[in-house]
């Protein structure tokens, strides 16, 4: 009972919110209706979903009892035991998809992301996968209707990217895009090999939650920004103002450098939602060291040295190694049809959640099965 007990309030909770709207004075405050909206917002899934279960229960009360009433009638029995069939595995469903919306949310679920990719081994041809992987992520995004805003590029001789840092923009980024940072790895003839023989390369990727001035406040004092021309492939200058800005973060020794716009101001503005967004990731690796036990648990942890995927050319094939996924559908992947991959890892890892046994002494998380 404490799970249905749960799900009540969550929709008088609603019921409430949806009440507060229309009344004058919230109507009358921008800040406070979109606060309130927000708040309704979040609930209006896990509210549909129980309310499609106790629609469904009710068919299941009403159907047991027209099984009951048809002894007499094989005909309509038989057919009445069908239909039971039919809404208890309807009810299964649904019940299991309550479990994972009742689950705690990753409060940076719905944040935009800082996407790094950076060539390693391989030389060039790490570089020419780099750019594959973030033509990829590129193609995924537009699929989902984000937005990507390169910050920082820097491509190699052979029109690779030796390294880029883009800004996705739009609903629930890095709720899809989480499990995607460490070491990608891809087996194939490189263009430029002559014997045709199968290298291994590398790369690998960072997905960071945006970080806003509020959540992490940089203290001017601790910067240390620096003006330089902007460079391209091989080094050579390609403006002779000093627009690029490479800023420091002494406390941490981390540094951004950000060259892509002509403008030093827009550079030095870029470079600090990278250099936010980075500190609020370090912040975030501090916090799971001290949970290792539950990261521990699962299979694969999205550690940054961790190769996490194989991308073999010569069978079409990509595999997930921590979850062990295997699909033969490559050309498909690399051209951003990715939602197979992002959706096996969305359920695998919500099914290691529901595995934990919610803690006693917290009353905010849900049993992992509706109690009747």
């Amino acid at each position: 009972m404490h799970y249905l007990n749960k799900l009540a309030e969550i929709e008088a909770r609603y019921e409430t919110l949806t009440a507060q709207l229309g009344k004058p004075e919230v109507l009358a405050d921008p800040s406070a209706y979109q606060k309130t909206a927000k708040a309704r917002a979040d609930l209006t899934e896990i509210v549909e979903k129980f309310q499609e279960w106790k629609t469904i229960s009710k068919g299941v009360a009403d159907t047991k009892a027209l099984v009951d009433e048809s002894s007499s009638d094989p005909e309509m029995k038989a057919m009445a035991h069908e239909e039971l069939m039919e809404l208890e595995g309807r009810q299964d469903k649904v019940e299991q998809e309550l479990n994972i919306l009742l689950l705690p949310r990753d409060p940076n679920d719905e944040k935009n992301v800082v996407l790094e990719i950076r060539a390693g081994t391989g030389g060039d041809e790490a570089s020419l996968f780099a750019q594959d992987i973030f033509r990829m992520y590129t193609r995924y995004a537009e699929s989902q209707r984000w937005r990507v805003e390169v910050l920082s590029s820097s491509e190699s001789g052979v029109g690779g990217i030796k390294e880029v840092i883009a800004l996705v923009e739009g609903q629930k980024v890095y709720s899809k895009l989480k499990y995607e940072s460490g070491v990608h790895r891809v087996q194939r003839v490189p263009a430029t090999e002559q014997q045709g023989r199968i290298h291994t390369s590398a790369i690998t990727v960072a997905v960071m939650p945006e970080a806003d001035e509020v959540e992490i406040q940089i203290d001017p004092k601790d910067l240390r920004i620096d003006t330089f021309c902007s460079s391209g492939p091989g080094g050579q200058s390609v403006n002779t103002t000093y627009s690029a800005v490479r800023i420091t973060h002494i406390p941490t020794g981390t540094i951004v450098s950000c060259q892509d716009e002509k403008s030093q101001i827009k550079n030095r503005a870029k470079g600090l939602r990278v250099l936010r967004s980075r500190l609020y990731d370090m912040e975030l690796q501090n916090q799971q060291k001290q949970i290792l036990e539950e990261r521990r648990s699962m299979i694969g942890s999205g550690d940054r040295s961790e190769k996490i995927r194989t991308y073999n050319y010569p069978q079409n094939r990509v595999t997930d190694h921590r979850i062990g996924l295997t699909l033969h559908q490559l050309d498909r992947i690399i051209e951003g049809k990715m939602d197979d991959i992002v959706e096996a890892l969305i359920a695998h890892y919500q099914a290691e959640k529901l595995k934990q046994p919610p803690p006693r002494e917290r009353d905010d998380e849900a049993p992992s099965a509706l109690a009747g």
